[in-house]
Order: structure tokens, then C-alpha cells, then sequence
């Protein structure tokens, strides 16, 4: 297809005819994207150009690469400004959160499993470090969950005087800590232990209780109540 016009493409292999006629879920990743990109550059079309975005990332996940990419990354391919590098990343963003917002909206404590999943998503994909509390009233019911920390994950700047304002102002009597590992692999780290040691200990002198810290990897999470560390 390379060096046509979408005009000069027969109709058929156009992604907008193909998407009227049968569907966005008969498109490819590319041929969704280019629908986003809309017009290619010089020599190419809309659909080359969504190939080639595609192919910025080392992620190899299809259109959830995109999620890995920034606007200086995207505005090195020929056809891309900082308005489409801003749509694209928009576009995964969207992605995200539909993933999350299809879940639960009163997320239940019922297992670790089903709190990294809720977040799993959301999570995974972060570059750096993010670590969030979690707060749950008597009935196991999500309450709100506030963003603590991003960088590394530290014991010094995990602030369990901020966590447990956040408790009390919502009436919490659970809290779940969670963070990620950009590195893909949810084994937790000394520095871990000791975030979780320092947020359980200030939580048992106020009664409201840390029941777990769940590490999220890439498609993986540890639990530290599975692991009877807590």
C-alpha cells in the first residue's frame, strides 16, 4: 500500500469504508490509529504513518505502545507535530481509562486479586514509580484512592500523617497501598518493606488498619497479605 493516497486505495482497504461497512473491531491496530492520524506525510499515507508509530516503541504490544511513547518521540516520524503526538497520547490515555471505568465503579474488597486487577491498568504502564492509598469504609467499599508518591519509591517521603488525614476525612478503617515497578517484575525491594512496615505501624496506633501493599508488575502483582507479610 505504501506510497498511495488513501483516495488512490480501493474502497475496501480504505479504514473508514472498512469501519462503516464492518466495523472498528475488523480494523488492525494500524488501521485504527490512522483513522486518529488522518492524513499521512509527503509519499505517504495515513496508514504507512500508523505503521511507523507502531514501530517507535521496543514494548512490542500493539496499540498499547503508544502508552510508552512521548511528543518528542512522535515528532521525530515525518507527518507528526505536536498536535497529532498530543492526540495519539490522548488516545492511550482514553484507552486506560475505559479499561478501568468498565470495572466495578464501587470496587469490593474481596481479594488482592481484584484490586490489581482494578488497577492494573492504570498502573503497568507508568515510566516511573507511582504509589497510591487506597481507602476502604466497614462495608470493604472503595472510598478514594490518592496519589502519595511518584519517583522512587522512598520511606522517607511516604507521608503516613497525609494518609491517614485522607482516612479520617473519608471514614476509612481499611487502607491498601499500591505501586508500581516499571521494571515488569512486582518483587518487592527493601525500601518496600519499610514503607510498609512504617504506614502499618501508624495505622495501628489511629485503628485504621493496613491490610495490604500490592505491587503491580506488567501483567503481574505481589501481594504482601498472600505473602504473609502483613
Amino acid at each position: 500500500m505504501s506510497h498511495y493516497s488513501m483516495k488512490e486505495l480501493p474502497l475496501k482497504e480504505r479504514p473508514y469504508e472498512r469501519c462503516l461497512e464492518r466495523g472498528p473491531e475488523a480494523l488492525s491496530d494500524a488501521e485504527l490509529l490512522s483513522v486518529i492520524i488522518r492524513t499521512g506525510a509527503h509519499g505517504e499515507n495515513s496508514l504507512d504513518l500508523a505503521r511507523k508509530v507502531l514501530g517507535l516503541s521496543r514494548e512490542g504490544e500493539g496499540l498499547a505502545a503508544i502508552l510508552h511513547l512521548s511528543v518528542p518521540e512522535l515528532c521525530s516520524l515525518k507527518g507528526i507535530g505536536k498536535v497529532k503526538a498530543v492526540q495519539i497520547l490522548c488516545v492511550g490515555e482514553l484507552s486506560k481509562r475505559i479499561s478501568q471505568s468498565r470495572r466495578e465503579k464501587q470496587l469490593i474488597l474481596n481479594s488482592p486479586s481484584s484490586i490489581a486487577a482494578y488497577y492494573m491498568e492504570r498502573m503497568r504502564h507508568q515510566e516511573q514509580e507511582e504509589m497510591i492509598a487506597v481507602f476502604f469504609n466497614t462495608k470493604n467499599r472503595l472510598l478514594k484512592d490518592k496519589l502519595l508518591t511518584r519517583g522512587t519509591v522512598n520511606a522517607s517521603l511516604v507521608s503516613p500523617r497525609e494518609i491517614f488525614i485522607e482516612a479520617l476525612r473519608y471514614h476509612a478503617v481499611y487502607i491498601v497501598l499500591l505501586h508500581n515497578h516499571p521494571s515488569g517484575s512486582p518483587e518487592p525491594s527493601k525500601e518496600d518493606m519499610l514503607v510498609t512496615q512504617r504506614i502499618e505501624r501508624s495505622g495501628e496506633m489511629l485503628g485504621i488498619r493496613l491490610i495490604d501493599h500490592i505491587i503491580i508488575g506488567d501483567n503481574r502483582y505481589i501481594s504482601f497479605k498472600e505473602r504473609g507479610l502483613l
